[in-house]
């Protein structure tokens, strides 16, 4: 959970560094859009990730001892 967190957040961070070149006009407009779309899939595989946790979580508490 913590590398996913990670990577997220680093995609999220390339992305922000490609964009902040597009708007300097110095970026490649292909590298920007892949950049924002891996942070995008990261984030949403974080996402996912979370979500099952959380199911897990309730099914464990749900359950008779």
């Amino acid at each position: 959970m913590q590398q996913a967190i990670g990577s997220a957040i680093q995609s999220g961070h390339e992305a922000d560094t490609q964009s902040v070149q597009a708007i300097a006009g110095k970026g490649n407009l292909t590298e920007i859009v892949a950049a924002i779309s891996h942070a995008d899939l990261a984030l949403q595989t974080a996402v996912a990730i979370r979500d099952r946790v959380v199911t897990a979580y309730q099914e464990v508490m749900r359950m008779a001892i």
